[in-house]
């Protein structure tokens, strides 16, 4: 069965505008928050032109009393999707030189949000039956770098709490995936380091189609694992989601030591 009420963070730009419009259809509701209304309207305007119904939610974040008004706001919408779209990485500094303010602010936006919404809303998912969720991943969740210590430590954080619900609802009908976009180009990367003089990007269509995939129940048997939108193509998705995948396939693991080191 496919996602009729889809919570999305992030959507008023980049990756997250793109999503909104994949998703949005004829009797699909869409909530989409931003840090305001205003960012939000021209996304509204689109998925709504594609004949989704739309709410729109100015929410911080980074501020825990926005999201519990947001929750107590929602809590009795019927959600049976959540986008964790929404992120941050302020710095690139060796972890010596970050700073500590902006540091333990990325995992408050990029971890302890996710948090808080399925603290609030998974209940009620669960309670009607299940539901699903989505958690933009990344490279950054199985690779280190010396750069940009608080949003590879956040990336990795959010895929193993993806891993915890996966364990504890995955009985009860809640399927989680964390899902890495690979490298686009938007406000965030643009300036970054990591990515100066980078020629070739992802295109954003890649990830909205896994994730409008997801939203239409194509590949639930791939929950609990990461995909990774450019190296996974829709197509082998598909065809894995129809074979199944194993218990340790696309987890987060102890690697083994290899027999070169003895």
């Amino acid at each position: 069965m496919d996602s009729s009420t889809i919570l999305l963070t992030g959507a008023s730009r980049g990756i997250g505008a793109h999503i909104a419009r994949k998703i949005a259809c004829p009797g699909r509701t869409l909530l989409l928050l931003a840090r305001t209304h205003e960012a939000l309207y021209d996304t509204a305007k689109a998925c709504n032109s594609r004949g989704a119904q739309v709410m729109t939610f100015g929410v911080d974040l980074a501020q825990p009393e926005e999201i519990a008004t947001f929750v107590e706001q929602v809590v009795d919408e019927p959600i049976d999707m959540m986008i964790n779209n929404a992120g941050v990485m302020f710095e690139e500094a060796l972890p010596w030189e970050t700073d500590p303010v902006s540091w333990w602010k990325t995992q408050e936006i990029n971890v302890r949000a996710p948090y808080l919404l399925a603290h609030g809303l998974v209940p009620g998912m669960l309670a009607r039956g299940g539901g699903r969720i989505v958690d933009l991943s990344s490279g950054a969740a199985v690779f280190d770098n010396a750069m940009s210590s608080a949003y590879f430590v956040s990336k990795t954080a959010l895929m193993r709490f993806a891993g915890s619900l996966h364990e504890a609802g995955y009985n009860s009908g809640l399927r989680v995936f964390s899902v890495a976009p690979g490298i686009v180009k938007t406000d965030m990367t643009d300036n970054q380091l990591m990515h100066k003089n980078r020629t070739e990007w992802n295109s954003p269509n890649e990830v909205s189609e896994i994730i409008a995939a997801i939203a239409d129940g194509e590949l639930d048997s791939l929950a609990g694992t990461q995909v990774r939108a450019g190296t996974d193509s829709l197509e082998e998705l598909r065809s894995r989601a129809k074979q199944g995948v194993g218990a340790a396939e696309r987890k987060l693991r102890l690697t083994p030591w290899s027999d070169q080191s003895r």
